[in-house]
């Protein structure tokens, strides 16, 4: 603790060994969301946090983040992907000129500094979605960013789905389940779910072009009650502890998810097309 009262600045070896402590292990394939303004002060900030996560995970394992760009979207819905509207005279002029999609320059958005960190290191590798992107480091970012089908954001042709295959892990470091993106690979599995219309600019072999498809219609309203009830199962499946001054969670993601669809499908109505 400094005089100020303000804590010292972890190391990334302090950081290490609460993240070791926690249960993350060497090898491990990892999932993380994160605030690194609730882990409070660490030495290199975001490339330190960063640093200790790959110092754990070791050579054989393989941290991935979710570098999300919701602000290529559909103007008509920029009042929640930008926070901000635009007059519908406006639209057709933003479809053709809003910059596609570029897996290796397009920053992230609205997820936080540690995704960016993940992004831009040597060796990272990207999945294609021109809104819903992961990067990954480590031995297993070839399959898990492979082949992320334009229509598909968060469901079985999506990054998710090689995590679940590849029992992953999740790594909640100060944010809550809102944000716990495993959750959305659920609401694919829950029977009358409702799907909406998105666009986005992207780029391939003939240029840039304005792409519109059909996905299902994301909703985490519910995602922290569902969390604290998987959490509060009697075989505790969520590891929790301080990490920094951060609340934190470790667990699963297979078992989650599989908790989470059938979870989902008892307490949310079905809904239909949202047009």
């Amino acid at each position: 603790m400094t005089t100020t009262g303000t804590p010292a600045p972890l190391s990334s070896a302090e950081l290490a060994a609460q993240l070791r402590s926690l249960g993350v292990r060497t090898g491990d394939i990892l999932l993380v969301h994160s605030s690194l303004r609730a882990v409070g002060p660490v030495r290199g900030g975001a490339r330190g946090v960063v640093d200790s996560l790959l110092e754990v995970l070791g050579p054989d394992g393989t941290l991935v983040a979710y570098t999300q760009t919701p602000d290529n979207s559909d103007p008509s819905r920029w009042a929640l992907t930008r926070g901000r509207t635009v007059p519908a005279s406006e639209w057709a002029r933003l479809r053709e000129t809003l910059p596609a999609f570029d897996p290796a320059r397009t920053p992230s958005y609205g997820v936080g500094v540690l995704p960016e960190e993940v992004r831009t290191r040597p060796g990272a590798l990207r999945s294609d979605h021109p809104q819903s992107s992961f990067a990954a480091l480590g031995p297993a970012a070839a399959r898990i960013t492979a082949d992320h089908a334009l229509n598909c954001h968060l469901g079985e042709e999506s990054p998710l789905a090689r995590l679940e295959e590849l029992d992953a892990r999740v790594l909640l470091l100060g944010v809550g389940y809102s944000v716990c993106t495993a959750f959305h690979l659920a609401e694919y599995r829950v029977p009358g779910l409702g799907s909406r219309d998105y666009g986005c600019a992207v780029a391939d072999g003939s240029g840039r072009r304005w792409h519109r498809y059909r996905d299902v219609d994301f909703d985490t309203s519910d995602f922290p009650a569902l969390g604290d009830a998987y959490e509060a199962l009697p075989d505790h499946p969520v590891t929790r502890a301080p990490v920094g001054t951060a609340d934190t969670r470790l667990f699963d993601l297979a078992p989650a998810v599989s908790y989470a669809a059938k979870w989902l499908t008892e307490h949310r109505p079905r809904r239909g097309p949202v047009e």
